[in-house]
């Protein structure tokens, strides 16, 4: 079913009218909030690395207060374990039989704060529940909230004590991004208000849960050309072959920029999605499923130098509107 030209500008103006509530708590910073929301409307989760005081969480608590549903904030430390996240059976006396008790898992937003702080056994209790949208625990499993969106932080500054996270995990992160420091206005605005050491508790919701499903389902409708299928797949595959590249985007990662695509044409009040949408979300939903080679990485190769190649070097479709 095709995406009408009134459904587009519904959902532009409804995608705009999330991404201002938003604003509030995180000042200057609408595009990084647009691709947060991107993200949640194409099922699939942030993983935000900055340096400490630049508003990670914040922006993740305002994002879950946006929303009419439930969240949660899982702190991430070394001696944390699986069932900590996903919840544990316990043995009821008083019943006579084993009851599951949900973790903090089972929530519409979840925020994994300091991620790679936890081990690598802990992390991958996330695994399933990213990919399938499904707890698995003692053999029974049991399905999560919809929509689910887990929001990981991680400092790239303090790296004593900490797992690096692997790349089957980054791989199912839709998109990496930081937010920085903010400009001069924006930094002069939340100074002035000082006083407000908890902004993200002023945003109230103003969008239901079963709204956010609906949206994504009709970003899933967005017309994609075959052209511009082929053109991402280009890129995907131009990031696999380039020299300094260990190891390039899997399939998994063209599939996320597919969907991320979509959703970023529609928010632009488009059915359709042009070259444009693919160029512009590229590196924040490929760059962290790229592992540079180490001897081009120790002369200052990125993976963000990675895809601005594959992008230069691809010559984008001429397009039609669908």
């Amino acid at each position: 079913m095709a995406v009408t030209q009134e459904q587009a500008e519904w959902f532009r103006d409804a995608f705009g009218r999330l991404v201002e509530n938003i604003d509030r708590a995180i000042l200057g910073k609408r595009d990084i909030i647009a691709l947060v929301l991107t993200a949640m409307l194409s099922e699939g989760h942030v993983l935000l690395e900055d340096v400490p005081g630049t508003g990670k969480t914040v922006l993740a608590k305002a994002l879950a207060n946006t929303l009419d549903g439930t969240n949660s904030r899982i702190q991430f430390t070394p001696d944390l374990l699986p069932s900590d996240v996903t919840g544990v059976t316990i043995f009821d006396q008083t019943k006579g039989r084993f009851e599951f008790h949900r973790g903090p898992i089972f929530a519409s937003v979840v925020l994994a704060d300091e991620i790679n702080r936890a081990s690598p056994k802990t992390q991958s209790a996330l695994l399933e529940v990213m990919e399938e949208g499904r707890v698995t625990v003692d053999g029974v499993g049991y399905e999560v909230e919809r929509p689910f969106m887990v929001i990981a932080t991680q400092n790239p500054v303090e790296q004593a004590g900490t797992y690096a996270l692997p790349e089957a995990q980054l791989d199912r992160f839709l998109i990496k991004t930081s937010l920085g420091y903010p400009d001069h206005a924006a930094a002069v605005a939340v100074l002035l208000d000082s006083a407000n050491r908890a902004r993200a508790d002023g945003i109230t919701p103003i969008i239901a849960a079963s709204s956010i499903s609906a949206m994504a389902a009709l970003a899933a409708e967005v017309y994609v050309d075959e052209s511009v299928v082929s053109y991402l797949n280009e890129v995907v595959t131009a990031t696999r072959e380039h020299p300094d590249a260990a190891l390039g985007v899997s399939m998994r990662g063209a599939l996320a920029l597919a969907r991320a695509a979509k959703t970023w044409a529609i928010a632009q009040g488009r059915g359709y999605v042009t070259p444009d949408d693919v160029r512009e979300l590229a590196v924040p939903v490929l760059a962290h499923r790229i592992i540079v080679d180490p001897e081009a990485e120790f002369t200052g190769v990125t993976a963000n130098d990675i895809v601005a190649r594959a992008l230069a070097d691809v010559a984008p479709p001429a397009y039609r509107a669908a």
